[in-house]
């Protein structure tokens, strides 16, 4: 089953160094039976924990990962926990230790990965719409302590344009922040908002300086067979993007390749969640 994980992990593409190592998982590949199947890495969703733990472990496996990574507690908020560490209530991670391995759980949120193209020092950052609007992307960029033009970002599965409908609350939070932000924007046929996740980070990325972004287009509410959705099914599982550093002695291939699943086929867009209650 192993190889099943391996097999459908995404794996980004960007030119990070090689002894940087990130992937993010799909819903495929672990034991844990509907709503929850089957790759479900969230403990707090209401699946077994049994099932929980068996699939860490198959994680773990299927990684080879140099440690447990570092779960955190989600709280839509902008704490970074450096070096990363668990259990720890935050929604992003940064570490300049070898084999300390920086994790974030989403199920429509976006999870931001950084590292710097020296390879000294890699981060994760949890990014609902509360934590981007919160300041999570600048506070990670800031435990970073790096040169903006030295680092490298890849944006993971997240909720797309065309499936993230808002209220005009949460427009406003935006715009206030930066005008420019009503481009990420559009009405929906519900007289509500489409919100673009990615340009909005993207945006708040370019304006700390950096410009080296990667990713940024899937969607997981519209690709069912691949990934967990709140806002599809709220009664769900969660993925799990990781990001690491090996150490200088082991920058062999990376263990999961370069497999990558297709895109799935478009859902409808059907009756959404509240925007204030979403994947942690």
């Amino acid at each position: 089953m192993t190889d099943a994980i391996a097999d459908s992990m995404i794996i980004p593409d960007w030119p990070a160094p090689e002894r940087v190592r990130a992937c993010s998982t799909t819903r495929l590949g672990g034991v844990s039976l509907p709503p929850y199947d089957s790759l479900n890495l969230g403990d707090h969703v209401g699946d077994d924990p049994r099932c929980v733990a068996a699939n860490r472990r198959r994680l773990i496996d299927a990684l080879a990962l140099p440690a447990e990574p570092a779960w955190l507690n989600q709280v839509h908020g902008d704490r970074v926990i450096a070096p990363a560490c668990a259990p720890a209530v935050a929604d992003a991670a940064c570490t300049r230790e070898p084999g300390q391995v920086c994790v974030v759980m989403t199920a429509d949120c976006l999870p931001v990965l950084f590292c710097d193209r020296a390879g000294h020092c890699v981060a994760i950052a949890h990014a609902g719409w509360r934590g981007l609007a919160g300041g999570v992307i600048p506070a990670t960029v800031a435990a970073m302590a790096c040169d903006p033009a030295q680092v490298l970002v890849w944006l993971g599965p997240a909720i797309g344009p065309d499936a993230f409908e808002v209220g005009a609350e949460v427009r406003a939070a935006f715009t206030t922040l930066d005008a420019g932000n009503d481009l990420c924007f559009r009405p929906s046929a519900a007289g509500r908002w489409l919100a673009d996740i990615y340009s909005l980070a993207r945006r708040q990325l370019e304006g700390l300086g950096i410009t080296s972004v990667y990713g940024g287009k899937r969607c997981t509410f519209r690709e069912q067979k691949w990934f967990f959705s709140y806002r599809r099914e709220q009664r769900t599982g969660r993925m799990a993007s990781l990001i690491w550093l090996a150490a200088r002695s082991n920058t062999h291939a990376h263990p999961c390749e370069a497999a990558k699943p297709k895109s799935g086929s478009r859902l409808p867009v059907s009756t959404l969640a509240p925007e204030g209650v979403g994947d942690r």
